[in-house]
């Protein structure tokens, strides 16, 4: 048993210095993309900035029943800015959606005529819209993947281009990201 003991020390050792360095996420903005607050981070968003973003969603589902990672970075970005202090109201969002990620934005019937199953991202699509991001999706994409303009959920718009909605709200001094 004394041989152990030196091994059992150890163990409890390391159990006691991670336990003491798991966090849980946390969602304050939209129920998706969990975070966690840095407390001792030193880079962190200027609360009195206004974040105004145009953002280029392209990346899609690896899989027809898991969410589009490009929308759930946007939740992860909301949820960030909330954490980091800056008020819901100084961050203002625009979507820009094509590419693999535009059959994110299909209704529950199309989606499942073509995958098998449920939107999975149609929830994440709502809580982005009631967190007042502006959601549309191109609709050359929609067109070049034979998908009609009834297909596009409710919470969606449909965009001339991804790039005339990026090119506009680029001039108007939006900063652009690509998810």
């Amino acid at each position: 048993m004394t041989a152990n003991r030196p091994l059992l020390l150890l163990l409890l050792l390391h159990l006691l210095c991670t336990c003491g360095l798991a966090q849980d996420q946390v969602t304050p903005v939209v129920p998706y993309g969990g975070i966690y607050a840095i407390p001792e981070a030193t880079v962190t968003p200027d609360p009195a900035l206004d974040y105004r973003l145009v953002i280029d969603v392209v990346s899609g589902h690896d899989e027809p029943d898991s969410l589009g990672q490009g929308l759930y970075n946007v939740a992860r970005m909301l949820n960030l800015f909330s954490v980091g202090g800056v008020p819901d109201e100084r961050v203002e969002v625009v979507l820009a959606i094509h590419g693999g990620a535009t059959f994110g934005v299909l209704t529950d019937a199309a989606y499942r005529e073509r995958f098998g199953t449920d939107n999975p991202n149609l929830p994440l699509l709502r809580a982005l819209h009631g967190a007042g991001v502006r959601v549309t999706v191109c609709g050359q994409s929609l067109i070049g993947r034979e998908l009609p303009l009834t297909a596009v959920s409710e919470e969606v718009e449909v965009a001339t281009s991804m790039l005339t909605t990026v090119a506009m709200y680029q001039m108007r001094g939006y900063g652009m990201l690509r998810f």
